[in-house]
C-alpha cells in the first residue's frame, strides 16, 4: 500500500488539478439590505431567478434586494369561522327552524342533561 501513495498527501485534502483551460460559469453581485441596515451581496449565477428576499448573515434578519425586487404579495384566504361553515350547509331560516324545535325539545325535558330533565319527567309522570 505505501507504494501506491503520494508523499506527503492528505487524505481528500487537496485537489492536484490546476485551473488552466476550466471557463467558469458567468456570475454576478446581487446586493442585499436588512431592516437592521446591514449590506451585503450574495453571488449569484446570471441565469438565476434572483430572490427578492434572502436571510442577513449578520442578524439572521430579512433582507431586501436593493436591485428594485419586490417580494410577490400572497393572497390570503379570510380564516372561516364555524358560523360561514355553517351558513355554507344551511340557510338562516333553516338554522332559526332548528333552533326552535330544539329549544321545545330542551324545555319539554326530552333532550338535555340527563341530571336535570329525564329524571324529574319520570316523577312527574309516575
Amino acid at each position: 500500500m505505501a507504494e501506491r501513495t503520494l508523499r506527503g498527501a492528505r487524505l481528500g485534502g487537496q485537489s492536484f488539478e490546476d485551473e488552466r483551460g476550466i471557463e467558469f460559469a458567468a456570475r454576478q453581485q446581487v446586493g442585499y439590505l436588512c431592516k437592521q441596515g446591514h449590506d451585503f451581496e450574495v453571488t449569484m449565477s446570471v441565469e438565476a431567478d434572483i430572490p427578492a428576499k434572502w436571510e442577513c448573515p449578520r442578524c439572521g434578519a430579512e433582507a431586501l434586494s436593493t436591485a428594485g425586487i419586490l417580494p410577490e404579495e400572497k393572497v390570503e384566504k379570510p380564516a372561516r369561522t364555524h358560523w360561514d361553515m355553517l351558513l355554507e350547509r344551511r340557510s338562516e331560516k333553516e338554522l332559526e327552524d332548528i333552533l326552535k324545535e330544539r329549544l321545545e325539545l330542551l324545555r319539554g325535558g326530552e333532550i338535555g342533561p340527563a341530571h336535570l330533565h329525564r329524571a324529574n319527567k319520570k316523577k312527574r309522570v309516575s
